[in-house]
């Protein structure tokens, strides 16, 4: 989950301000000042140092201003017309140079937006509240979240939270014998708690953009559907068997079977970890077997009861062969057995308790060694982190909060205080790779700090098991694109072009909650509070979602509760609150509110009863959003064409609706439609 900003677009500066300063030209800066000028903005930048090598060659032409000196220099600022700027991006590696340039752009310009590279949460969180229209994000965090996800190699594309609810992206492959296969039509999928992102056949190429698919077509074997779904309603895409009265009882005795077999399992692989633990499992083993069988010869023997057996079986165990029978009056009969069986309990107890003292101080004696000692490298289905940075450290955070088995490679050794849940291989990458159990795992990352290592790495793992998913960082990312081109089996990330996406919607106010990779894109989920004069305002979410290309996840009116997966006949007003599923390209267009061309009519054909011209002028009314007037006077004079231009899957949805009260109606494609 990505820091709130604690700022939203009602809290942004004038709109005539066109404006952005990028402060730090390193890997995230260029990247930041590539995507804004995709937004179609000025862009200046401060810079102590000029990059000798830039990562996006073109750069130094996309840029209005740039200046080299210190951005916390007043003079310095005014150079690159502060009093202009809408927001400044202060992304150098330098903490606490960015946090006092933010402090001189604010005396400068008191209305400018402050975007702060920074990992001190705390201080962040006050400067916002003291600040405001401030935020700070490190860039770890923004991208580590992409790494573990794409190591995951299964289903799951991303994972956030929305009011309290776990949404997930699932990427599912439909298989013969599935419920949708052969059923469904893609527009069908869509439920209360389930929205279509993409669909695609075995020959289609994957889509960049939302809505790129085909409504009414029919779901076949070999089709891959992307979806989000909220997660705590539907773990996967099967439906959940259900059991008959008769069959529960066997449903119980089997999940009981499994969970003991996985007990003693677990047990088994607990005795078998190390020699003492084997030591001590066979040793009380024993004393126990000769505890009971003693307790029942002497009971068998004697006229004792159980208690008085138990306690001649314990004292004997405890070497008191003396204490138990050094008093025993010569006219007592003992049997030659009985002593001998006593001896032997006696001089067995004395040796366990022996080696039970020998446990004792083995363990005291190497306490304080194993409270460091990592865990046992896993033997399968774990997940390879190589170089364990900053980056690398937050990916296996995640992975292990995902619950996934993983083992880290390193040159160094690590701190004991940091991953001391991690299995970890100190050693160079070849010698690592022999210990590590390749063959059996799941995928690897490479995360170190040159990019033709991890290339380099990525190309090992493969040879050495070429069905294991390999995610590979690299921080330039036009290097990143060859190497992905190149290399089709390996995910190829770049954490400053992802954190970029991030750190530019900032500049404009939106308030990004999580991000996650599809299809090649970075998605952003992002946060509008709408204003008046915003882009959004007075919108159906209909055309906001068709005409923005974005995928509306949650709406709440100030005075109603918030709703999931709301209806996209929902209109927007200021004070609104909607979260979404956006791209970049997505956000730039509802920046400069450029609405995508409505190229579809509906045309009525025939009302197959009366009572049907009611219901289907408000469903028209409702979901096209005209007047119900126009709507009605539609009705009356089939047949007939609505006037007012619809999305094709707004026109589609609406066709299925009046098909549901009898009325047949299809689409009319506007051609040469401005």
């Amino acid at each position: 989950m990505l820091p709130s900003s604690g700022s939203t677009k009602n809290n942004k500066p004038p709109p005539q301000l066109t404006r952005f300063l990028v402060c730090g030209l390193g890997s995230l800066g260029q990247h930041c000042v590539a995507v804004l000028k995709d937004y179609g903005v000025a862009v200046s930048a401060i810079d102590l140092v000029l990059p000798q090598n830039w990562e996006i060659p073109e750069l130094p032409n996309l840029l209005d201003d740039l200046v080299v000196g210190d951005c916390r220099q007043t003079s310095i600022l005014e150079q690159v017309k502060i009093h202009e700027c809408r927001s400044v991006l202060l992304v150098t590696n330098d903490e606490r140079g960015n946090t006092e340039a933010a402090f001189a752009a604010r005396l400068l310009n008191p209305h400018i937006r402050l975007i702060l590279r920074s990992d001190k949460q705390n201080l962040n969180q006050l400067l916002s509240e003291n600040l405001g229209n401030f935020v700070a994000f490190e860039p770890s965090q923004l991208s580590a979240a992409a790494f573990a996800l794409a190591a995951l190699d299964d289903q799951t594309l991303g994972y956030f939270n929305l009011e309290g609810q776990l949404l997930r992206v699932v990427k599912y492959q439909i298989k013969p014998g599935d419920r949708w296969c052969d059923r469904w039509w893609v527009y069908g999928l869509n439920t209360r708690n389930r929205r279509i992102l993409s669909h695609t056949t075995n020959t289609a190429q994957l889509p960049k953009q939302f809505y790129e698919w085909e409504p009414e077509a029919t779901v076949r074997a070999g089709d891959t559907i992307v979806y989000i779904e909220v997660a705590q309603l539907s773990s996967t895409a099967q439906p959940a068997k259900t059991h008959s009265t008769k069959q529960l009882p066997q449903a119980v005795s089997r999940t009981l079977k499994r969970h003991l077999q996985q007990q003693f399992s677990q047990f088994w692989q607990w005795m078998y970890q190390y020699q003492t633990r084997r030591v001590a499992v066979i040793c009380g083993a024993t004393v126990l077997t000769l505890l009971v069988g003693g307790t029942i010869l002497f009971r068998w023997e004697y006229p004792i009861d159980w208690q008085t057996a138990f306690n001649a079986t314990a004292t004997l165990l405890l070497g008191g062969y003396g204490d138990l029978f050094g008093d025993i009056k010569p006219e007592t009969p003992l049997s030659l057995g009985v002593q001998v069986f006593s001896l032997i309990l006696a001089l067995a107890g004395t040796a366990f308790i022996g080696v039970l003292y020998a446990l004792l101080i083995e363990m005291l004696l190497t306490s304080r060694f194993h409270f460091r000692s990592r865990p046992p490298l896993p033997q399968q289905d774990h997940i390879v982190v190589i170089g364990l940075g900053r980056l690398s450290q937050r990916v296996a955070t995640l992975l292990q909060e995902f619950k996934q088995s993983i083992v880290g490679i390193s040159h160094t050794e690590l701190d004991p205080g940091i991953l001391p849940q991690m299995p970890l291989v100190v050693d160079n990458i070849a010698n690592a790779f022999t210990k590590v159990h390749l063959e059996n795992a799941k995928s690897a990352i490479v995360i170190t700090e040159d990019d033709l290592e991890n290339l380099e790495v990525g190309l090992m793992i493969h040879a050495l098991n070429p069905q294991l998913g390999i995610v590979i960082h690299c921080y330039d990312q036009h290097f990143s694109d060859r190497v992905a081109r190149l290399f089709p089996y390996a995910q190829v990330l770049c954490a400053s072009a992802l954190s970029a996406e991030v750190f530019a919607a900032a500049a404009f106010g939106e308030n990004v909650l999580s991000l996650f990779h599809f299809n090649g894109t970075t998605v952003l989920v992002t946060e509008y509070i709408i204003a008046a004069g915003d882009t959004l305002n007075g919108l159906m979410l209909s055309e906001v979602a068709y005409g923005y290309g974005v995928v509306p996840l949650l709406y709440h009116h100030k005075h109603e509760s918030a709703r999931l997966m709301p209806a996209y006949e929902t209109r927007l007003y200021v004070g609104d609150r909607l979260v979404v599923l956006a791209t970049s390209h997505s956000l730039q267009r509802i920046e400069r509110g450029e609405l995508a061309p409505r190229h579809w009519q509906l045309r009525v054909e025939k009302v197959l009863y009366q009572d049907a011209i009611f219901d289907s002028a408000n469903a028209i009314a409702l979901i096209s959003g005209c007047s119900l007037a126009i709507a009605r006077q539609l009705m009356q004079n089939l047949p007939a064409t609505l006037p007012q231009p619809l999305f094709y899957h707004q026109a589609q949805h609406l066709v299925h609706e009046l098909s549901k009260v009898q009325v047949r109606a299809h689409l009319i494609q506007i051609v040469n439609n401005d």
